[in-house]
């Protein structure tokens, strides 16, 4: 029987097309020159659109309904599927025929079509969680970049993160994106994690403050930020394919906790979730994650998007709590394209189901001003460079930890000079690979020295510290590459003062292979070291390396990956312009000997089709300092460790009840001749040990002082952090019993304590 070719007067290509464009599904079975031709956005006329949910007084989940009851299938169906928004001839494949959608923003990350006949935005999504990302491309936008997400969690200042967050998010807006892909919160547990320098550290509050906040400035911007990878996305090596297998408890009180606090802090719009399985169910079709904990437990209303090739399925993932697949062709089919409108006709995903998917991401929408507010192509001429390079030096000057200083920091005019080696100092500050990649104003500072493909380039910021150095100081100044280790070490011997800047790179995609700084650096160090002790080492990592030098120099300072006004931070804190005050929001390990899996689960050769374990019930809920406390391990550098130019002195500590929690209270007094900012940290700890580790970090705080100075403070504690979840009861529990109090500038550091008493108090599963 012959197909025919026109139907009603119209050709039945012409009607495919129609029907490809209008639901979105353009690429799918249409030749990539005629989807990209064809389905462009018309520039007529606009639609003048009215309905009582553009009303902005009211709720948000009220007008959710209101438009939904307007909507069609076929229009929910569109809301519900997302387009990778970049021209990838490498997803072209004998069942896929993707052609980057025409109204998406070019080299983006993601596109989800708008319904115009109902005024409803589309979804322009833009990696990531340090600034305006650009897949690779020979014209990437150029944007300002914040210190790693690992460094923003060092400064222990929320409001760095809201300023910051504020930030990236105006540059998103103005770029003409509504959705940002940032708030990575998975904790470290592996400090081989190639996207660590991406994330927030190995404590649950920490991470999930630094990163709510983060979220909420974003969002203030009137876009949606997402909170992610959720959960357990912990590694890099077998992403697709790992299972991670863990205990409800110890989720509970770890990874999830994180997770839990960034969502109550920050409202995020969309949670994305992961590649990895979590007890045998992949994470964008486990119930329990998804239905249970996200959904139920934390009442959740935003939507659950799929990381870009997370998605397995369409019954289960849909059914599971997956309210959209995002970034096709990415997953090997279509899963909420075709097949999901096939599994609703048979019933094996039900009509209420797509009514659910699509109100969450309606929700999201107008809670977060995308109806009332909608961003436009592209107003980056606007954007206040000068201004956001301020907000970034700023980060990245309280995140820099000085680890270690024998009077040699700060760099004084007695110092005549200075032999400044390696890192491409001369150049600029690394940044990390992978889709967060941002490219900076001026381009790259140096030519591109890592792999041609994903996760490269390897970027360097055009914020070289060698001139940040020269700009504050009279001293004279030369330039070593460091790969000539002797010409190195000659020219620290005849220097006053040698700096060394090592630089380790890490990227999605990849696990590192240890600890070690790689390319020789560390005997680079040494050598220079032992030519002149008088060395000064600036580490720019994406989390902690090994320092088998460390006794051999004078001086280490942890800049991380600093962003695009990181040299400038650099030679201000060297100098003394600015007085460090980060801490380290993870444990630097003395060896590889000392983790809970000295040797990295999983293999990163065996093929797509296997099924890898690692076992998170090894260390459960005691991650980084609390595996350490629990096995009377001593770590290179503590958890919360952090040197200043001046020191502090804690005093008058106070524990009290206050309602179902705790009320801290003590004086600190800037003791020292220069003024500076001390991060107080108090920790708990159960007497009988019930908990575990031995004691967890409850409440932070960062404080600015004069010389001399002293500020009484309270530091209230979330009852939350004092319980262990019952699974039986599906409740928090605090055990009654004495707690001592410990207060200082380091998991280790026991400036006071004192003790409460507390009684035994049930908390409900949700928010506190």
């Amino acid at each position: 029987m012959a197909i025919p070719t026109v139907v009603g007067g119209i050709s039945l290509k012409s009607k495919l097309l129609f029907v490809a464009c209008l639901t979105g599904m353009s690429g799918l079975f249409l030749t990539v020159d005629v989807t990209a031709a064809l389905c462009q956005q018309p520039t007529a006329v606009p639609v003048v659109v009215s309905g009582e949910w553009l009303d902005a007084k009211l709720p948000a989940e009220k007008r959710a309904d209101l438009v939904l009851a307007a909507m069609n299938r076929e229009e929910k169906l569109r809301l519900v599927f997302g387009y990778f928004s970049t021209q990838a001839p490498w997803m072209i494949t004998g069942t896929k025929n993707f052609a980057a959608p025409p109204a998406g923003r070019p080299n983006s990350a993601g596109y989800v079509p708008g319904i115009e006949r109902l005024g409803v935005p589309a979804l322009w999504e833009t990696d990531a969680g340090v600034g305006v990302a650009t897949q690779r491309s020979p014209t990437p936008r150029e944007r300002a970049a914040l210190p790693s997400g690992i460094a923003l969690a060092a400064t222990y200042n929320p409001q760095v993160a809201f300023s910051g967050g504020a930030m990236i998010g105006n540059e998103a807006r103005l770029s003409g994106f509504n959705v940002q892909l940032a708030g990575g919160v998975n904790l470290m547990r592996e400090p081989r994690n190639g996207r660590n320098f991406e994330y927030a550290g190995e404590d649950p509050l920490l991470a999930g403050t630094i990163v709510g906040f983060e979220i909420q400035g974003i969002q203030s911007n009137h876009i949606i930020s997402t909170l992610k990878h959720f959960a357990f996305n912990d590694q890099e090596t077998n992403r697709q394919t790992i299972d991670v297998t863990i205990g409800e408890a110890a989720a509970r009180a770890s990874d999830l906790l994180a997770f839990q606090l960034a969502n109550q802090i920050g409202k995020p719009g969309a949670v994305m979730c992961a590649y990895n399985r979590v007890n045998g169910a992949a994470a964008c079709e486990n119930d329990w994650l998804l239905n249970q904990v996200l959904k139920t437990d934390w009442q959740f209303k935003g939507y659950v998007m799929s990381d870009w090739g997370a998605v397995r399925s369409t019954v289960e993932a849909a059914n599971a709590g997956l309210d959209q697949e995002s970034g096709w062709a990415f997953d090997a089919s279509a899963y909420f394209g075709d097949a999901l409108r096939e599994a609703l006709n048979y019933g094996h995903v039900d009509q209420a189901r797509l009514d659910d998917m699509a109100h969450r991401i309606l929700f999201a929408m107008f809670a977060n001003g995308l109806f009332d507010d909608p961003v436009v192509a592209d107003q980056s001429a606007l954007i206040d460079f000068r201004a956001h390079a301020d907000v970034t030096r700023s980060a990245a000057e309280e995140s820099m930890v000085l680890l270690k200083n024998e009077g040699l920091l700060p760099l004084t005019s007695a110092v005549k000079s200075i032999a400044v080696i390696g890192g491409h100092a001369d150049k600029g500050v690394l940044s990390g690979g992978g889709s967060s990649q941002v490219y900076p104003l001026g381009g790259l500072a140096l030519p591109n020295e890592g792999p041609e493909n994903f996760p490269g380039p390897m970027v360097f910021y055009p914020s070289p510290p060698m001139k940040a150095l020269q700009s504050r100081s009279a001293a004279a100044f030369t330039y070593a590459d460091g790969k000539d280790l002797d010409a190195a070490a000659s020219l620290a011997a005849r220097s006053d003062v040698a700096i060394v800047f090592a630089t380790q790179w890490a990227a999605e995609s990849l696990d590192l292979p240890n600890l070690d700084l790689p390319n020789g650096q560390d005997a680079l160090i040494a050598a220079v070291a032992k030519a002149n002790p008088r060395t000064i080492v600036v580490l720019e990592t994406g989390g902690p390396v090994l320092m088998p030098w460390l006794s051999k120099v004078g001086a280490v300072l942890e800049a991380w990956y600093p962003g695009t006004s990181g040299g400038e931070a650099i030679g201000r804190i060297l100098t003394g312009e600015v007085n460090p005050s980060g801490h380290l929001p993870v444990t630097f390990p003395a060896s590889l000997s000392q983790l809970p899996r000295p040797e990295l689960d999983g293999d990163a050769k065996v093929d797509e089709n296997a099924h890898p374990f690692t076992n998170y019930n090894v260390e459960g809920a005691a991650i980084g300092y609390k595996w350490f406390d629990s096995h009377a391990l001593t770590p290179l550098f503590p958890f919360g460790y952090g040197l200043s130019f001046t020191t502090f002195d804690f005093d008058g500590l106070r524990a009290e009840r206050e309602g179902d929690g705790l009320r801290v209270s003590l004086s600190v007094r800037n003791a020292g001749k220069v003024a500076g900012k001390s991060v107080v940290q108090a920790y708990i700890a159960p007497e009988g040990g019930s908990w575990e580790a031995p004691k967890r970090l409850v409440s932070f705080k960062k404080i600015e002082l004069s010389a001399g100075e002293t500020k009484a403070i309270t530091l209230d504690i979330d009852p939350l952090l004092l319980a262990t979840f019952d699974t039986i009861s599906k409740k928090w529990k605090i055990a009654p019993g004495t707690y001592k109090v410990i207060v200082g500038q380091s998991a280790t550091d026991a400036a006071a304590t004192a003790t409460v008493r507390l009684d035994l108090r049930e908390l409900d599963v949700g928010k506190h």
